[in-house]
């Protein structure tokens, strides 16, 4: 059932948070990740131009190397990437700490101030876009993060809608190529990243009115408000919340305490008690980080490689390369389509009552390892089709790569929001995402071993391919945690059985 029981106008005020979420998601949050469509027009405007050489080639011919130009094109992506998600550690905090509105105030600001400096770039000033690019991909991380949050105001559909956020943050991509789109009809550059700057006065109303100061609690108290338009908003803190209603959440506790006890997890079922350093010692966390490292490396090194793979394998065809790029990132706008199935997936069991003596957190474990293990299986599949130099196979690489992407990191998001208590979400969130940016910082020496080994990708992509295995372990380990919980609350059934049996004689 919903959690937003109540008047008719809360309704329509949670699905209007929920439907203008989606937007900002899909139009603004991911749009770094189209950059195989900027980087089109970028070269165009002579960004880095001054890189590319004169060459004679065997024939005697005149041809312009431009591998210069690829390799720093490949670095600005590398560096926003990284920004995009190595600071999301220290916004976790300023989340956590200060709330939902000094969180995106500082993205709003990030947001605008990174697509101005591109407005008003020019190919003589193109390193701007390193700190250009970083400060668009930070804003937009931090728009999907106080968004996810969302999720808790539709109780049984909260991992449908932060798998769908995510979903829409990785189609956000399609921005770039219609920015693309509309330099080809004649639209410069510059305008366009000016009207991106002015829609932030679209976040900034929304931050007023629609989102709350602090956090969103879960689950959501009867009489819950938010919004500076109500006579009276309460801004619930998180942590007092969750401490009051700790004594309410006693189902299965003793059992699967007696369990964790002596389990090097060491997560209790009542998530309230558990500290953030219990949180980041735990095997949940590290094979999770594990799980989301080598996978975010995979899709890195691939759009990062993408644009001068797809020269080398079209023998240098703009025309080829253009039609390939705009179908790339056609089927990234079709990741928010593709998320919802994996929130579906892990939200499959709460359509049904929970069996006896099963904790609500154990069934949200079990549901989960299902989108783990499809999520490892389809960057594996995703990975061996990118390493196939045959151009045609590259429009199935496209489809695995964005499926895959969407479960990816909305499943990851997800699957934090079940595993850790909802009050270090922000920190946890922010902290796997910025070591795992620590990881796809491999991306770059991927590039320079793809460089000596004169552009042919073909063993990097096996390494990445055999690294991708790695991830399957995450699944396989939730599984067997799973399994001995319930093998132990047999065993204490069996065990009081035995003793309600004893106590008869």
């Amino acid at each position: 059932m919903m959690a937003y029981k109540g008047s008719s106008g809360k309704v329509v005020r949670y699905k209007l948070t929920l439907a203008t979420g989606l937007l900002e998601c899909l139009c603004f949050a991911g749009v770094v990740f189209g950059w195989a469509s900027l980087v089109f027009v970028l070269k165009t405007d002579g960004y880095f131009g001054d890189l590319c050489s004169n060459a004679t080639d065997a024939g005697g011919e005149f041809s312009s190397d431009c591998g210069l130009q690829d390799e720093h094109f490949s670095l600005v992506f590398t560096v926003a990437s990284f920004m995009n998600n190595f600071l999301t550690l220290p916004n976790g905090f300023l989340y956590d700490h200060f709330g939902t509105m000094a969180t995106r105030l500082l993205a709003i600001f990030l947001y605008t101030t990174g697509t101005l400096i591109v407005a008003f770039s020019n190919k003589a000033l193109s390193v701007l876009l390193f700190p250009a690019l970083s400060f668009i991909a930070v804003g937009g991380i931090l728009f999907l993060m106080t968004n996810m949050q969302v999720g808790n105001l539709f109780g049984s559909h909260r991992s449908t809608i932060i798998t769908v956020y995510n979903g829409a943050f990785d189609s956000s991509s399609v921005i770039f190529l219609i920015i693309k789109v509309l330099y080809e009809k004649g639209v410069s550059l510059r305008s366009s990243f000016l009207f991106l700057s002015a829609c932030n006065l679209i976040h900034l109303i929304r931050t007023l009115f629609l989102m709350p100061k602090s956090h969103i609690p879960y689950p959501i108290p009867q009489d819950y408000q938010y919004g500076i338009s109500c006579a009276k908003s309460n801004s619930y803190n998180v942590e007092e919340y969750e401490a009051k209603r700790e004594a309410s959440s006693d189902r299965s506790r003793r059992a699967e305490e007696e369990l964790l006890e002596t389990d090097s997890i060491k997560l209790t079922d009542n998530p309230e008690k558990d500290s953030f350093r219990s949180c980041v010692l735990s095997w949940f966390f590290l094979w999770h980080l594990v799980w989301l490292s080598v996978m975010q490396l995979r899709h890195y090194f691939f759009i990062g490689t993408l644009n001068p793979m797809l020269n080398r394998l079209a023998n240098q065809n703009p025309v080829t390369v253009s039609e390939y790029t705009n179908a790339f990132a056609f089927t990234q706008f079709c990741g928010v389509l593709c998320a919802p199935w994996n929130g579906l997936l892990m939200d499959r069991h709460k359509r049904k009552p929970l069996d006896p003596d099963v904790s609500e957190r154990e069934a949200d474990l079990r549901s989960s390892i299902l989108s783990l293990l499809l999520t490892s299986l389809q960057c594996f599949l995703f990975s061996i089709c990118a390493s196939i130099p045959f151009l045609p196979l590259q429009y199935l690489t496209f489809i695995l790569q964005v499926l895959n992407r969407s479960f990816l990191y909305g499943g990851n998001a997800a699957f934090i929001s079940i595993a850790f208590p909802a009050r270090h979400f922000g920190k946890l969130y922010g902290l796997v995402m910025s070591l795992s940016a620590v990881v796809s910082l491999l991306q770059y020496p991927c590039f320079a071993l793809n460089k000596a080994l004169g552009g042919d990708p073909l063993y990097v992509n096996i390494l990445l391919t055999i690294l991708t295995l790695l991830a399957f372990i995450h699944p396989v380990y939730v599984f067997l945690h799973c399994r001995e919980l319930a093998k132990h609350r047999e065993n204490s059934r069996t065990l009081e059985a035995s003793i309600q049996e004893t106590s008869m004689y």
